[in-house]
């Protein structure tokens, strides 16, 4: 459009004509009725071979016998000059065979238009480009922490299986996948993690299930399916915990895995709710039922212990406000009770259990679940999933044909 190198200013001018012409038409015009015009020093031809007028740009369109469009032309001249230059082009009256009208739109400073490039750039390098020299002491101490942590990788058994360093003196054990998760927990604190390294459980897994408290923490996907699956039919496991969908243990961050570890689940509840009439494992257990975490987990000078025992000390110390799904299974159980949950397990709405079809139109609040003391059929069950509840907890499900794949179905216990 016009040269940088010649340019201090860019005059913007709108041409109109009656009748159809071209752009040599207007470039020709421009130059045959200026010639003479302004003398020898500014005259249009002169300047532009001296290199301080750029070349003249014209942009027009032809409408309905009409021409319109505009002329830029850059210069390197002084203001003064531009400015007389810019005011001899308004003369021009045709243009070929066609009256014209040409008038100065703007005078553009382009040194003005670069320097506010400049100052926008200079605003995106300053926060983009410099890298951040601020030191944090508490993340120097966390990166040399979790190296020392990943350094302390070892084995175990007669097949080499990766493992934290307190898995032998621990009374607590996570069973993962594979080394890399032994990794990312070990980042974390979590140093009683043991990978089984494959679907063939190793004979070194089996031996420590059986002699402590075993949590199975597996990718929510197929393949941790078919790890647990194999581990439930030859080991002793307690809890099982799956990654949140679409995660893989290796990548999960410290909030998420210390989360998704005191939301552990008994693992006669996988096995009673997921095992039976080929039922499949949920691939996101990350909102069931929360075992919670007792101070006798708590190594006070690490994070590895949180995952330990102490599931089973919080069964002799119950909370007397519900907190898990169980827990409302538990307290709504006999009494023809039907609780809608939100995410955290809070009561959205309480009512009687032949009231649920008519309060599931009426409900306004999102809901995770349901716990409802009364038998659910494929009708309401299909509702439910409409409303798109994640979990449903019921004295019984009859008559389900289609069992819907985004939906949990709990039974309660006799």
């Amino acid at each position: 459009m016009y040269s940088p190198d010649t340019t201090k200013y860019l005059i913007h001018i709108s041409l109109n004509t009656e009748g159809v012409v071209e752009k040599p038409d207007v470039v020709g015009a421009i130059f045959g009725q200026t010639e003479g015009l302004l003398g020898e020093d500014l005259d249009l031809r002169d300047l532009q071979r001296t290199g301080r007028v750029g070349r003249i740009d014209v942009q027009i369109v032809s409408k309905k016998g009409e021409t319109t469009g505009e002329i830029l032309i850059s210069t390197s001249l002084d203001r003064a000059e531009t400015a007389i230059l810019a005011a001899s082009l308004e003369t021009i009256d045709r243009v070929g065979p066609c009256v014209a009208r040409v008038a100065v739109v703007s005078i553009e400073d382009i040194r003005v238009s670069k320097r506010k490039k400049i100052v926008e750039r200079a605003k995106e390098i300053l926060i983009e480009r410099f890298d951040d020299g601020t030191i944090d002491s508490d993340e120097l101490l966390d990166d040399v922490r979790q190296t020392m942590r990943v350094e302390k990788v070892g084995t175990i058994g007669e097949e080499k299986l990766p493992s934290g360093p307190n898995v032998i003196e621990s009374d607590a054990i996570i069973i993962v996948e594979g080394r890399a998760d032994v990794i990312n927990l070990l980042r974390y604190g979590i140093k009683n993690a043991v990978a089984v390294e494959g679907t063939n459980i190793p004979k070194s897994i089996v031996d420590l299930c059986e002699k402590k408290t075993t949590t199975a923490f597996f990718d929510g996907d197929r393949g941790g399916e078919l790890i647990l699956r194999e581990l439930l039919q030859v080991a002793d496991i307690d809890f099982v915990a799956f990654s949140p969908r679409g995660k893989s243990v290796e990548d999960m961050t410290k909030k998420e895995v210390i989360k998704t570890l005191r939301n552990k689940v008994p693992v006669e509840y996988v096995r009673d709710q997921y095992f039976e009439d080929t039922a499949e494992l949920p691939t996101d257990l990350s909102r069931q039922p929360r075992a919670a975490l007792a101070p006798g987990d708590v190594d006070r000078s690490d994070t590895a212990d949180r995952v330990g025992t102490g599931q089973k000390r919080a069964k002799e110390n119950p909370s007397k406000v519900p907190v898990t799904i169980r827990d409302h299974m538990e307290d709504v159980k006999g009494r023809n009770l039907a609780r809608f949950l939100d995410g955290d397990m809070a009561v959205i709405r309480e009512i009687r259990s032949e009231e649920v079809e008519k309060a599931v139109e009426t409900l306004d609040a999102p809901a995770a679940g349901l716990v409802v003391d009364r038998a659910v059929d494929q009708k309401l069950l299909d509702r439910l999933v409409w409303k798109g509840l994640e979990y449903v907890a019921a004295k019984d499900f009859k008559g389900i044909i289609k069992r819907p794949l985004n939906i949990r179905l709990m039974k309660m216990s006799s």
